[in-house]
């Protein structure tokens, strides 16, 4: 079955195109080298938890947007070699300095698919 890679992430809300723009890049490494598709989420209706939340967990500042992103590979062997080839692929690197938001604050993980409906 399916393996997914989500993220989730505080991105400056000035730096929405910029952002979206190497999002847009990214995703076509990251599709050359086994991904069937790469979702970039932009928050617009993301409230306020008062134990926990999307925005407590990233440490959302007030100018930034909780983006939430998966990339959808067949496998998880098929993930483990792309995501290694797509880190060290070049393309990955451009418009990434300075980074369009705080990488120490992007939470990531791997997840089996069991419901695909």
């Amino acid at each position: 079955m399916a393996y997914i890679d989500g993220y989730l992430v505080p991105v400056p809300t000035a730096n929405r195109e910029t952002y979206r723009q190497v999002a847009q890049k990214a995703s076509a490494v990251f599709k050359e080298y086994g991904a069937l598709k790469v979702v970039e989420c932009w928050g617009d209706d993301v409230p306020e938890g008062k134990v926990t939340s999307f925005t407590m967990a990233v440490k959302r500042k007030e100018d930034e947007t909780v983006v939430f992103s998966w990339i959808w590979w067949p496998s998880r062997e098929v993930r483990d070699v792309g995501m290694k080839a797509a880190m060290a692929d070049p393309r990955l690197k451009e418009g990434m300095d300075p980074m369009p938001f705080d990488g120490q604050r992007l939470i990531y993980g791997g997840f089996d698919v069991i419901v695909d409906a």
